[in-house]
């Protein structure tokens, strides 16, 4: 059965009771529709070119039908037009080789007399246009966006944005034009020509200055939306065109960011915005949003009144119900609390409220901004607070919640007291997962703290009495109960309100339950063999609890487990030694203490202290651990494995999270500890290798572009410059107009440690855009680095950016720069080695 119109073959399809049955008829259809192309029947063609866009939508195959919708197009009745157009853009994409003869057509209608035939055409170009048909009708285009009828400016101009996505080259045709829609009266019309401004500018940030002249008719148009009463034809919940208005301060926000003028000349106008716009309703926060992020953006001072209300706008935001709007808040906060920490400190307490969210993703970016907001003055609250909330976290946050709980105690602790308290409060509440290089630092703490070393005892004692399921409380407990057992015994718990005496019977049952219990791995009990060996030793064990301990590793001397064996192999023969095994096992000296070297959590958020004075520092690891040096640097997520491989052209670096084997294997906190009773480090589990290339240098430090970090405690901060002027710069790039020039200056106060100000000038008419300077330094040095002021460098400008290395003295220093940013519309990644400083700058 023919159908003879749309309407007649709906109502077959739908009268269809199976599938199949469908299937079957518009097979049938089809093959009538094609016979009844070839009888060239105008009227029957445009039925025909309905049918079969509706099968099309149905799924089956329509192709052949696409010269038929050609025919229609150069048909010169307009429903004919409409539909054929309408066929074109369904049945065509620009890889069809069909599209050439579409090109004409396109042509001959952008020059018909009837405007809705000349928007059929641009609308059509609009959604199929090639790069090929781009540059054959971008003249057209350019003529129409200067038309008298705003209905073809308004469409003139989105084919003018498909113009620049296929070839951005042709975006100088349309720079004058789009000057001249700008002042267009028309909402329709300046919306679009607004949404062409701004991809002309992010395709070609060139033409920049083109726009900047227009920022005074842009404020204008925005004050006009702003103060325009009640407007039926735009209004939108009672805010006139919330669209055009996001428009208006998103092109701001390009024009202004890096200009002072243009951003001084929107300041009035964005203010008026924040305060008059409702924020009742969602229309009126995606305006304020809008406007929250081109005051942060544009040049504005950090303290500015401007700043400090967008930031509370976000504050406010973070009261809303709805949870998009909190986390929009969240996340914009945290990319500017480095820069305006003070403002964002007045919204601790709702921050704080946002840690318990049933959202798991509200919970995540308000932790994150937690961890960014902790300082001296706030230390206490904030760690109460962080605390309440590791008690209930998912277990996802612990290990970045105890990390960075300990960070900040060490850098911001009021007094050891209270630090090892925290200390202690994590192990009780997260002991499971404490990451090792923060276990190693408490113990070396406990080391450096001789006069809490009794109350430590007393409360890990206590703790592992209640309860010995938490690995990092039971491997710290073991270690300091075995290092300090005396103490205990002769002074009893310290932390009762009466000190209750304690035994030595009563200690070394508690360290021998951890090796029966179902909690303890091989690594616990290797702790326990080494504790135990250091009990017997003291003067407070009695004889037969030396006996006792001789006998239990004794009888682990054929344990199966090989370590295990080992060791107590090692510790049973010390027993034969006599008065050579109390000098043997001795209380060790206080560890040495290693300058900070932080960690990346799960968050991606950095974590540690920003000192640079080893002598000012108590947390720590081995800096001979590659995988675990990142330097402390505001949103940095590589590890230096990925950055060396970048260096070096190596592929073999490993992921810290995937162990495999190789030659060198990396020191664990486990076997830091091992060493110092003279015996081989276990095996962990968690030792992963690194196959690093073999090259001199071995430590990289590498700084995202990013704001400058809060200043780090005056205990730790750098001794004063003298003037810069008396100090000798060293040029050590110079290319594509970039100069990099060095100027070290080596420490009043500490042999070794060398403060280098690294300068970028532009010394041609272009800006450097994008700068990325990574540095490395050979194995035997040490390198910190603060954040670029920043990563675009403007002819006349200069920008800076602050080391120090820490290298033994009288060594020379030798750098391998790698250096990447765009100039001219070019990307750049360079390499070079610099070794041009003075020999005796270390002495």
């Amino acid at each position: 059965m023919v159908y003879h119109n749309l309407k007649a073959l709906i109502k077959g399809i739908r009268a269809c009771k199976t599938v199949a049955d469908e299937r079957a008829l518009i097979q049938q259809e089809s093959a009538a529709i094609r016979a009844s192309f070839r009888e060239e029947d105008s009227y029957a063609r445009h039925n025909n070119v309905a049918k079969l866009l509706y099968i099309h939508m149905l799924g089956s195959p329509a192709h052949f039908g696409q010269i038929e919708c050609l025919k229609l197009v150069a048909s010169p009745r307009f429903t004919d037009k409409r539909l054929g157009y309408l066929g074109i853009m369904l049945l065509l994409d620009e890889s069809q080789e069909v599209l050439t003869l579409v090109t004409n057509s396109l042509k001959n209608d952008m020059n018909h007399s009837n405007m809705y035939a000349v928007g059929l055409a641009l609308c059509t170009f609009a959604n199929i246009a090639s790069e090929e048909m781009s540059r054959d009708l971008v003249n057209e285009i350019e003529k129409l966006l200067g038309s008298s009828n705003t209905y073809i400016r308004k469409k003139a101009a989105l084919c003018a944005l498909r113009v620049i996505k296929k070839v951005p080259d042709l975006s100088d045709h349309f720079t004058s034009k789009a000057k001249n829609l700008l002042a267009d009266r028309n909402h329709g019309v300046l919306l679009t020509a607004i949404t062409l401004v701004i991809d002309m500018v992010q395709a070609d940030p060139g033409c920049l200055e083109e726009f900047r002249n227009a920022v005074p008719l842009l404020v204008r148009h925005l004050k006009s939306l702003v103060t325009t009463g009640y407007s039926p034809e735009h209004d939108v919940s009672g805010i006139t065109d919330p669209f055009l208005q996001i428009k208006i301060l998103r092109l701001l926000r390009l024009v202004g960011k890096g200009h002072a003028t243009s951003s001084e000349a929107m300041n009035d106008i964005l203010a008026q915005v924040a305060t008059n716009t409702d924020s009742t309703k969602n229309v009126g926060n995606a305006i304020l949003y809008e406007t929250v992020l081109t005051v942060l953006e544009i040049e504005a001072e950090a303290d500015s009144g401007l700043r400090i209300m967008a930031i509370n706008i976000l504050g406010k935001f973070l009261s809303n119900r709805d949870n998009n709007i909190r986390y929009v808040a969240l996340n914009t906060l945290n990319k500017v609390v480095l820069t305006n920490t003070d403002a964002v400190q007045r919204h601790r307490n709702t921050i704080l409220d946002c840690l318990r969210d049933g959202d798991i993703s509200i919970r995540r970016r308000a932790l994150e901004l937690s961890y960014a907001l902790i300082n001296e003055q706030n230390i206490r609250v904030m760690t109460r607070e962080l605390l309440a909330f590791l008690e209930v976290a998912d277990n996802e946050f612990k290990l970045g919640m105890t990390t960075q709980i300990s960070l900040a105690a060490e850098r911001f602790a009021p007094n050891k007291r209270w630090h090892i308290d925290t200390f202690l409060r994590v192990l009780k509440l997260a002991g499971n997962y404490v990451r090792e290089e923060i276990l190693s630092a408490f113990i070396r703490l406990v080391a450096h703290t001789p006069e809490l070393q009794a109350y430590i005892a007393s409360k890990l004692y206590t703790a592992l009495r209640a309860d010995i399921s938490q690995e990092a409380l039971t491997l710290s407990a073991t270690w300091i109960l075995g290092e300090y057992s005396e103490i205990l015994i002769e002074g009893g718990l310290v932390d009762e309100e009466q000190a209750a005496a304690v035994t030595d019977v009563e200690i070394i049952d508690l360290i021998l339950s951890i090796l029966d219990s179902p909690y303890a791995n091989h690594l616990a009990r290797q702790f326990v063999f080494a504790s135990i060996t250091k009990i017997s030793s003291r003067p407070t064990t009695s004889p037969n609890q030396q006996e006792r301990i001789a006998a239990v590793l004794a009888g682990y001397t054929t344990n199966p487990e090989l370590e295990l064996q080992q060791r107590a192999v090692e510790f049973a023969s010390l027993f034969s030694l006599g008065e050579l095994r109390v000098g043997v096992l001795e209380r060790m000296p206080p560890p040495e203490l290693k300058a900070t070297v932080t960690g990346v959590v799960s968050e991606n958020k950095p974590v540690g202290s920003t000192r640079t004075g080893i002598s000012a520092d108590l947390l720590g690891d081995d800096v001979s651990a590659p995988s675990e040096h990142v330097v402390s640097v505001p949103g940095g997520q590589k590890t230096n494995e990925d950055l060396l491989a970048e260096i070096f052209g190596g592929s073999s670096v490993t992921s810290p999270t995937a162990p495999t084997s190789a030659s060198q294997p990396q020191r664990t906190t486990a076997s830091d500890i091992l060493s110092l009773f003279d015996s081989p480090a276990p095996s962990a589990p968690t030792q992963a290798a690194s196959s690093l290339p073999s090259s001199l240098f071995d430590l990289t430090s590498t700084v995202a572009p990013a704001p400058a970090p809060a200043p780090a405690p005056a205990a730790a901060a750098s001794p004063p410059r003298p003037a810069a002027s008396k100090l000798q710069s060293y040029n050590a790039y110079n290319k594509n107009d970039l100069v990099i020039s060095l100027t070290p200056q080596r420490s009043a106060t500490q042999k070794g440690v060398v403060d280098i100000l690294a300068r970028f000038q532009v010394t041609g008419s272009g800006t450097v855009t994008g700068i990325n300077f990574q540095v490395a330094v050979p194995k035997t040095q040490q390198l910190q680095m603060q954040p670029m002021s920043r990563p675009d460098v403007n002819p006349g400008a200069t920008e800076t950016q602050q080391m120090r290395i820490i290298a033994p003295a009288g060594s020379n220093i030798r750098l391998r720069l790698r250096i990447s940013y765009s100039v001219g519309g070019r990307s750049v990644q360079d390499q070079v080695d610099f070794s041009g400083f003075p020999p005796g700058l270390t002495g």
